[in-house]
């Protein structure tokens, strides 16, 4: 039996929502998108909701927005995806990283506003594992400086602080539809955000920078540019997908949160690791995205053979993520980062296993990839 690290959920009616638009005459710039985005902003309670490609690109198109350059600076955490600085590096600004508090996985905030300089035009937060960051005071520490506050919300559709979902506590948020994350589109991205004005300049430059799009145009044809712009725009097909997969959401995050609950209920009487903690409280709830373990020092120096075996034994694993982000070559090599710096962040990539909690997975599934873990762990 094969329990992989995730899988997507695609029924019955994401495949006859995609046939039906295979079956009409648009497949780009149509209602499905718009759609989906009414069905996004409608479970955010987020005022504007803006469908793109992916959440990199997602990102890259606020950045470019604003008038990133060469000589500008945005804060990003060290313990995240690539995608969240390469956004970033892609606009000529330069990432600078702080490191994450070991607790969550979270960027310390306490960190931040001493990494801040004269050059610095943005802060980019990401909301690890679906677990969110105290926005409240990064708010005010981006407001006292003038700069904007990007939330990345790719692991974090269904998280909440203070009751708003995250993605409202910045200036925008931008969420991804990868195949393994909370609900997909096969691929695709979301920002929301609450500047009209900042969401009309979003819309005009993910489709090319033209001031109308197919169904404005009063003369087919006929339509003009008024901006430098991107295709960044999402699909009729992956909208069709995700206007399905909004629906079965409440779905998924229970699912999450019974899987995730069941599995720390079983590991948590091991000490050879700590379990990074998920809070559904009255002030923070998570996505539950997986189950991060922290290995002791002795057990790291075995996570390959771990890994190795739970894969020989149909159960999927990960790393969230493989290494820092400087610590990566590219940003190694061009800004000369070494592996003294980010211990908290390297420390999680160098010692951690993530095991799977979605949806996919029944409670027998579970149980089984927590015995299995902790019968390998024994005997390894």
């Amino acid at each position: 039996m094969k329990l992989p690290f995730g899988a997507p959920i695609i029924e019955k009616e994401e495949r006859d929502a995609v046939a039906k638009v295979l079956d009409g005459p648009i497949l780009v710039h149509g209602p499905k998108a718009v759609e989906f985005e009414d069905s996004f902003k409608k479970f955010t309670k987020a005022p504007y909701a803006i469908s793109v490609s992916s959440c990199t690109a997602g990102m890259h198109l606020i950045y470019f927005t604003l008038g990133l350059g060469p000589g500008d600076e945005v804060i990003v955490p060290a313990q995240t995806h690539i995608a969240t600085a390469h956004a970033v590096e892609l606009t000529g600004a330069r990432p600078v990283f702080v490191d994450a508090i070991a607790e969550t996985g979270n960027i310390d905030i306490n960190k931040i506003e001493s990494a801040i300089t004269k050059k610095t035009r943005a802060i980019s937060i990401v909301h690890y594992l679906g677990v969110p960051v105290d926005m409240i005071t990064v708010k005010k520490i981006s407001t006292k400086h003038r700069i904007f506050l990007l939330e990345d919300c790719a692991l974090a559709p269904g998280a909440f602080l203070d009751g708003v979902h995250v993605g409202l506590h910045g200036d925008a948020g931008v969420f991804s539809f990868y195949p393994v994350k909370h609900l997909t589109t096969a691929e695709g991205g979301m920002i929301i955000l609450k500047d009209a004005k900042l969401a009309d300049k979003l819309r005009i430059k993910k489709a090319f920078g033209v001031d109308r799009n197919f169904g404005e145009r009063k003369i087919p044809g006929i339509y003009e540019t008024v901006t430098l712009g991107f295709n960044y725009r999402m699909s009729e097909i992956h909208a069709a997908i995700g206007i399905e997969q909004m629906k079965k959401l409440p779905f998924f995050l229970k699912k999450r949160r019974k899987n995730f609950k069941l599995m720390e209920s079983i590991l948590q009487r091991v000490k050879s690791f700590k379990i990074l903690p998920q809070p559904y409280n009255r002030r923070k709830i998570s996505s539950y995205y997986c189950m991060s373990l922290i290995l002791n020092d002795e057990l790291a120096k075995k996570r390959s053979d771990i890994m190795n075996e739970l894969t020989s034994r149909g159960i999927g694993s990960s790393i969230y993520y493989p290494q820092p982000v400087p610590r990566m070559k590219y940003y190694k090599d061009k800004y000369g980062y070494n592996d003294s710096e980010f211990l908290n962040s390297a420390t999680i990539s160098d010692n951690s296993i993530a095991l799977p909690v979605g949806p996919h997975l029944n409670e027998e599934n579970i149980k089984t990839i927590a015995e299995t873990f902790i019968n390998i762990i024994k005997t390894i």
